[in-house]
């Protein structure tokens, strides 16, 4: 296992790297105690492995799968969000939402996302971002974006419906908030496949040595999905979600989170109270 790049080498790696003799790299999110939250040191470490894949020629795809019983509980917004000027905050959020699903939607080689256990917002946008998904039985796929007042992000607002068809899209993203088992999803065509949780490294492993295999396969998206479509929709999507956050529906719903849970929330307590002033100056 290989240390992230640009990162110092720790006892326990927020992300690990192994590779098979056929060139099948295995990137594994291996924070289990946060339910592999997308902290930003976690994802700094996750651009790391994907970077350093994409530049190793003995690599030729990659698997992406999480530790313990979560695949990932999406981005953590205490870990991302830190006060600044609320112009900085939105320019802030707009690059790096930016960043993340344009790492997925660059990545050069074959990747397949195997969910080995509940997956939330970025962490399941992003799946259907690559080119198969395996879903283990232990799987859920939630996208609270309604719940939260924010918009759809990932390519999700498009990519959805092209996937599973508009009725399905809404009941995801909309107030409905459905969020399918992984038997449910790959019925839905949000993932490939669905598999018992002790297959679920093989069948991902399979599919990418199956494209490998093929001399006629190119890399692409689940649905045939364009590149540089996808990446306009993500800028839209991601200027969308800055002005969104800095909106009272998002800034409420977080106090009201963070209160409950009995954590500090007074980031966004101040930018309720001044939003009538502050406003004015994005």
């Amino acid at each position: 296992v290989r240390p992230a790049r640009g990162l110092a080498a720790t006892k326990h790696e927020l992300t690990l790297s192994e590779t098979d003799a056929d060139g099948v790299a295995t990137i594994t999110l291996n924070n289990p105690k946060r339910l592999n939250g997308w902290t930003a040191p976690m994802m700094l470490s996750l651009f790391d492995r994907f970077e350093a894949a994409a530049a190793d020629d003995s690599v030729k795809a990659v698997v992406l799968t999480g530790a313990g019983s979560y695949y990932c509980a999406g981005v953590d917004l205490s870990s991302t969000l830190k006060p600044m000027w609320p112009k900085q905050l939105r320019e802030m959020i707009y690059t790096q939402n930016k960043l993340v699903f344009d790492t997925f939607l660059n990545f050069p080689k074959p990747l397949c996302v195997a969910v080995n256990g509940p997956a939330i917002g970025a962490s399941v946008t992003t799946a259907t971002l690559a080119d198969g998904v395996v879903a283990a039985e232990a799987a859920t796929f939630s996208t609270p974006f309604s719940r939260l007042g924010v918009p759809p992000e990932g390519c999700s607002s498009v990519h959805f419906a092209a996937l599973m068809g508009a009725d399905n899209a809404a009941r995801m993203l909309g107030p409905e908030g459905w969020a399918p088992t992984g038997k449910e999803a790959a019925a839905a065509n949000l993932v490939d496949e669905c598999v018992p949780d002790a297959d679920l490294l093989d069948a991902a492993r399979a599919k990418c040595h199956a494209w490998l295999a093929d001399p006629a396969y190119e890399k692409a998206h689940r649905g045939d999905g364009d590149t540089a479509k996808l990446l306009q929709v993500n800028d839209k999507e991601s200027q969308d979600l800055a002005d969104a956050f800095l909106d009272y529906p998002f800034l409420e719903a977080q106090a009201a989170f963070l209160k409950k849970k009995g954590k500090n929330s007074a980031m966004f307590d101040v930018l309720i109270a001044t939003r009538p002033a502050w406003k004015l100056l994005l």
